[in-house]
């Protein structure tokens, strides 16, 4: 390795020298040992590689950029998950190291999102060896600085030289063991801001410690001389957005958990006798683990309402699963007030496993670039429709007398492009114009039962090709009503059973709305059942009545397009089953926390399930054993192979621009017997969330798009049919959004003041 001082003194003492150094030309391939797909597949034909600085001392980027040849540049609008630069964080967690390509230098890193031994080769076409060699010790330069937060000037090349990855030999591994997964992760290889929320590398070396925050001192006495149920080494990091979005590091700490009393338990950081927090655990923490980064990062709302987001960062694999088990044992203690040594020892690692963020898996059917082509035409056509309609945006909401009560339940029919909304005892019809705006039709006023009862619906959902609305009322729990949409009447009463409260319902099959068919599925507290009108007396099918635990605490159920049913309870278990009557084909254990809401699509593949801070995917394709290739709504899955869910949830930073507080809405695919479930569109206090669910299939769990509003979100879904327009109902107005004016969470979009958040949506004020 060539050390040329001078040049290296005059460019990284320059603070104004934001490009370190460069290669010019060269190209990009991504090598898969071990993938079907292919060993290695080229990324950018022409591309240049460069080391640049960032607003945060001691980091640096590694940036691959596509060239375009002269008149080659691209005039399409690129949305950003554009692919013309890549950007990776320098940390020793990348693996970097030199090589060859052909008798060419080259450079490899690690895929950190990619399956385990994927990397990226950059290779350096017409570079010379000084330049090749000024390129790779600024790579390491970079990573010394970050991992030892200080200047690499006084580095030797001996500390430099072992910073670079060093490939273990390759050996032809017994099939029975397990891979190892890559210890530390920093960035993800598609583009990314200037700033990262990966915290720096663990090190032992000195760094200046700042000090524990004012409430710090209050906080700490409702734990001192409390017993620890676990204490680890870690370094703690706060996330700060000024100058630049980070994980700043505060100390290097002790964590603890404390126990303060039954099934109440704290996360503390101490240095050398002074607390630098004491939060006490619960879901609202919103934690995030990850394995790959041995980090575990939350959200902490204090008593003024402030929010904050906080890191440990675990010196070893070891420390950090100890600290998980402990932590995911006291949030499961405080959530279900009930000891852990309750449940079995597979159902305990089921959840610790659940909470892993790190995406080290695609789901098998996943289609890459034709995908990604499609998505960003139909952006591009979407981007172009939305300017054409901001202008109608601006003409003001539609004033509406109020009937009392606020917006509460949401329905979007198939038909006439009408969406039905309940407030209080009255239902709200809403149609989408020709203009492709959304505008009031009616109000279906004063709901009655057939003895003249006023009613406020708890649950409505339509049937039979819209011709009808099925009401459930929390007052007759025993039966549901049917409502004449034409007429706008309550024209029947459903009496179910003298001694079954329905509190869920769905259609037969997945779009069974659009058509004829009468009968419909309920659930009360521990029963799942058939409902048929037509038959005289209760309307509950005995011979599809099958009763279950009497603590099965069902919550809520949805049917595949088959017919084929997902039925979640408030403990937090998922059963799927193939029909009614029948036990289910697939239990999946109950993570702590109910479920409030759950759907699947069309096809049975894919549930989600929604919890309060958090979502479920899961994959129901069964993967290995006798009945490989069938969906668990059909048959087992082996006992040692259930299907471990993927966690979506928001990170904890974007938690602290929205106020600190998460209470999601289930969480719906869009769907269309001509569609292909696309998005996953939930909401939380303001704010409307989507996740691209191709790219959550790929593993990045964390790619969503929000939307704020100017009033509390109550209900939100996808028209019938439609990727592109989302109805959302406020606690007054409806909105009728693009998906594409949800945008990427940053601290400007999750913090718009509520006076402009009107653009690119259709708006109705609407308290009929």
């Amino acid at each position: 390795m060539f050390m040329l001082k001078s040049l290296f003194s005059r460019v990284w003492n320059d603070p104004n020298t934001s490009e370190l150094a460069q290669l010019p030309t060269g190209q990009l391939y991504l090598v898969r040992p071990n993938s079907i797909k292919g060993s290695r597949e080229c990324i950018y034909n022409d591309a240049m590689a460069t080391v640049r600085r960032t607003p945060t001392e001691h980091h640096f980027h590694l940036v691959v950029t596509k060239v375009y040849a002269e008149g080659d540049e691209p005039t399409l609008e690129e949305d950003d998950e554009s692919e013309d630069e890549r950007v990776y964080l320098l940390d020793e967690a990348l693996q970097f190291r030199s090589s060859t390509f052909e008798g060419t230098t080259s450079f490899q890193w690690a895929d950190l999102d990619g399956d385990e031994g994927d990397f990226f080769e950059f290779v350096a076409l017409g570079s010379n060896a000084p330049t090749a060699a000024f390129f790779e010790t600024s790579i390491l330069k970079a990573m010394y600085e970050r991992k030892y937060l200080r200047s690499s000037d006084s580095a030797t090349e001996a500390e430099l030289a072992a910073l670079t990855y060093q490939p273990p030999s390759p050996t032809k591994a017994s099939p029975a063991t397990p891979k190892a997964k890559k210890v530390a992760a920093v960035a993800s290889p598609s583009p990314a801001p200037p700033t990262s929320s990966a915290p720096p590398t663990p090190a032992k070396a000195e760094t200046k410690a700042k000090a524990p925050p004012p409430e710090a001192e209050s906080q700490s006495s409702q734990v001192s001389e409390r017993p620890a149920v676990v204490d680890e080494e870690a370094q703690l990091y706060v996330w700060e957005s000024d100058p630049v979005e980070q994980f700043a590091f505060q100390a290097g700490v002790r964590a603890y958990i404390v126990e303060n009393d039954e099934f109440e338990y704290y996360l503390t950081a101490i240095e050398n006798g002074t607390y630098w927090l004491a939060h006490p655990i619960s879901e609202d923490l919103s934690g995030r683990w990850s394995k790959n980064l041995l980090s575990f990062t939350w959200t902490h709302l204090s008593e003024e309402g402030v929010a904050s987001s906080w890191c440990f960062r675990f010196s070893d694999v070891g420390a950090f699963q100890r600290f998980q088990r402990e932590y995911v044992r006291c949030v499961w203690e405080v959530t279900n007030k009930a000891s852990w040594a309750k449940i079995k020892a597979d159902e305990q690692q089921y959840a610790i496993d659940s909470h892993s963020f790190d995406p080290d898996t695609e789901m098998h059917d996943v289609s890459d670039e034709e995908e990604d082509v499609e998505d960003e035409l139909s952006t591009v056509e979407e981007e172009n429709s939305e300017e054409e309609e901001d202008s109608d945006d601006e003409r003001g909401p539609v004033r509406m007398p109020d009937a009392g009560g606020k917006n509460k339940l949401l329905a979007n029919g198939y038909k006439n492009g009408l969406s039905y909304i309940a407030r209080g005892k009255n239902i709200g019809v809403f149609k989408k114009t020709e203009d492709d705006t959304l505008q009031y039709a009616a109000t279906i006023s004063k709901l009655l039962t057939p003895q003249g009862k006023q009613f406020a619906p708890k649950k409505m959902m339509l049937h039979q090709q819209d011709a009808t609305l099925v009401l459930m009322n929390e007052q007759n729990p025993n039966a549901l009503y049917q409502m004449d949409i034409e007429t706008g009447k309550v024209v029947e009463e459903w009496k179910i059973s003298d001694h079954i409260e329905v509190n869920a319902m769905a259609p037969d099959s997945k779009f069974a709305q659009m058509t004829p068919q009468q009968t419909l599925v309920g659930t009360s507290h521990n029963a799942l059942f058939r409902i048929d009108p037509r038959v005289s007396g209760n309307k509950l099918v005995d011979s599809e009545y099958k009763q279950y635990t009497t603590k099965a605490a069902f919550s809520s159920v949805t049917t595949t397009d088959k017919g084929q049913l997902a039925v979640a309870s408030e403990k937090g278990d998922i059963r799927l089953f193939d029909s009614i009557g029948k036990n289910a084909k697939t239990a999946l254990p109950a993570l702590g926390d109910p479920v409030i809401g759950v759907d699947v699509t069309a096809d049975g593949r894919y549930v989600v399930a929604t919890c309060r801070t958090y979502l479920l995917l899961i994959d129901t394709l069964i993967g290995e054993g006798r009945y490989a290739g069938s969906l668990g709504f059909d048959r087992s899955f082996p006992a040692n192979a259930k299907p471990m869910p993927k966690r979506l949830q928001l990170r904890p930073e974007h938690v602290g621009y929205m106020g600190g507080h998460m209470s999601f809405t289930p969480a719906r695919f869009n769907s269309g017997p001509e569609s292909e479930e696309q998005f996953i569109v939930t909401s939380t206090g303001n704010f409307v969330i989507a996740w691209d669910f191709r790219k959550v299939k790929k593993g990045r769990l964390d790619r969503y798009d929000i939307k704020q509003y100017e009033q509390q979100v109550m209900a939100d879904d996808f028209r019938m049919g439609d990727n592109k327009d989302i109805v959302v109902a406020l606690s007054d107005n409806v909105h009728l959004t693009k998906k594409q004016a949800l945008v990427k969470p940053t601290r400007q979009s999750l913090a718009t003041p509520t006076s402009s958040l009107r653009s690119r949506s259709d708006i109705v004020n609407a308290p009929y």
